[in-house]
């Protein structure tokens, strides 16, 4: 245990902001916030149908470049209804400050009911300040500036109290902002978790380890190209604990979801060597730790492409040639087969298919009773039977992943995004919905959409880059 970050609680402050950070390589994930045991259903709009929020951040917006956009996609019993979608920008009426060059709105995003009016809020960043935009019955409108610096926001319940927080990563500390929310943008209160600089983490997942009803955050931490193992802080009535409990390995973004319906939260993440520039050239493993009523216990378990029953085999890149699989780069928890147990989806951008590099695929691994193994899992990728498209070279497809119940059938779907996908201009961006069933994901009714489809701007958007949660 440790108790080197110290806290600072100022009551009533104002909420987030955006200082973010260079793009990311595809050696870490692009959004390290991670989902909670129970996964809060994202529906601007109330009507029960889960609903999906694209960032396309390179995207040029009224003639200005990498301006970024939110492509909102609104569920239906039907499924995924991208014949209506919304296109929210900073020139949106309602939506704070001005449409600039290098802004990359969209860059990271957060879902969450700020303000306790039953419908979801979304708050999304770029290189400047970050905005909420509110959910109603008609769908996202309107929003309010979120003030100070922020690298990264993930929601959740960090006291217990019922109303949604905010956790900021602003670089040498995490920020929580307590729910509920004014519309103008302002927490309840504030508690501020200070580290030294070079402990400052690199990027968080939010959810409940111990089974207490308080969110609790797993950090991940790294100084020049040195990785720290990553570590819990427990959520409690007054903010997060200012000792922390280490997971005992090196790891980064991750989810927490009870993958054996024990009661308590599990965190899986990609497990890295210590060495950070070694992690885009890995065939990927993922770690799981399990959790306990004191916080992460003694079982772990290391999932990969060479575990029996995962399809696939893991390969490694090397400087000269290509990237690895890098199994694990991206991570989504949710029910698919409606048996009570949460499934993950494991984005692999890096996996070749045939002699096509870094087309990418992605995995769905089942949970039960025994936890997450390779036993009936499920692999997909833009040359599976029934997927639309086709594997090309450095579409990443699986780079982003997230799973909800778009259609509202008790059973999550899988949105998958390729951010690097041509489509009349080169790395526009594109994204697939397969729907859950029974049996796990099928590929019957799948839809597929890019911003050519729902009359977005195109060129170099890099739809999908990232899927609010």
């Amino acid at each position: 245990m440790s108790s080197r970050p110290r806290r600072r609680s100022v009551a009533g402050c104002a909420a987030l902001a955006a200082l973010l950070t260079a793009p990311v390589a595809l050696s870490a994930p692009a959004s390290a916030a991670g989902t909670t045991a129970t996964t809060p259903v994202v529906d601007f709009n109330g009507d029960g149908f889960a609903d999906l929020a694209i960032s396309a951040p390179r995207a040029t917006v009224s003639g200005v470049t990498d301006a970024g956009y939110i492509s909102v996609v609104y569920g239906s019993l039907a499924g995924a209804d991208s014949a209506h979608p919304q296109l929210l920008t900073r020139a949106t009426e309602g939506v704070p400050a001005d449409v600039l060059e290098g802004d990359r709105f969209g860059s990271w995003t957060a879902a969450r009911d700020l303000d306790d009016d039953g419908y979801t809020d979304l708050v999304v960043g770029g290189y400047h300040n970050p905005v909420v935009l509110w959910g109603s019955a008609q769908g996202l409108s309107g929003g309010a500036a979120l003030a100070g610096t922020t690298y990264q926001v993930g929601g959740g319940d960090i006291n217990g109290d019922g109303h949604a927080d905010l956790v900021a990563n602003v670089g040498g500390a995490l920020e929580v902002r307590f729910g509920p929310f004014s519309r103008a943008g302002l927490p309840a209160s504030t508690d501020t978790l200070a580290f030294d600089d070079e402990d400052g983490p690199q990027g968080f997942t939010v959810g409940d380890i111990t089974g207490d009803g308080k969110d609790d955050v797993v950090t991940q931490h790294g100084f020049e190209e040195m990785q720290y193992k990553s570590r819990m802080w427990k959520g409690t009535s007054t903010g997060l604990s200012t000792t922390f409990q280490s997971t005992g390995y090196y790891t980064v973004g991750g989810v927490i979801a009870d993958v054996n319906k024990d009661g308590y939260g599990d965190f899986i993440a990609r497990q890295v060597d210590q060495v950070s520039e070694t992690m885009e050239y890995d065939k990927g493993d993922i770690r799981v730790v399990y959790g306990s009523s004191s916080g992460f216990s003694t079982r772990t378990a290391k999932i990969n492409q060479d575990t029996a029953g995962v399809p696939g085999v893991g390969e490694a890149g090397n400087i000269d040639a290509n990237y690895g699989d890098q199994f694990g780069y991206a991570l989504a928890a949710g029910d698919v087969t409606g048996d009570g147990y949460p499934d993950i989806a494991v984005g692999v951008p890096g996996e070749g298919i045939g002699s096509i590099r870094e087309a990418g695929s992605v995995v769905l691994l089942k949970g039960g009773s025994a936890g997450l193994t390779g036993t009936g899992a499920q692999a997909f990728n833009q040359s599976t039977s029934g997927v639309p498209g086709v594997s090309e070279t450095h579409d990443n497809f699986g780079r982003t992943v997230l799973l909800a119940d778009v259609n509202a059938n008790n059973r999550a779907d899988l949105s998958v995004a390729a951010p690097w996908e041509d489509g009349t201009y080169v790395d526009s961006g594109a994204v697939w919905v397969m729907r859950g069933s029974k049996y796990g994901l099928t590929t019957t009714n799948i839809t597929s959409f890019s911003p050519s489809s729902l009359g977005a701007p195109q060129k170099g958007a890099r739809f999908g880059t990232e899927l609010a949660r």
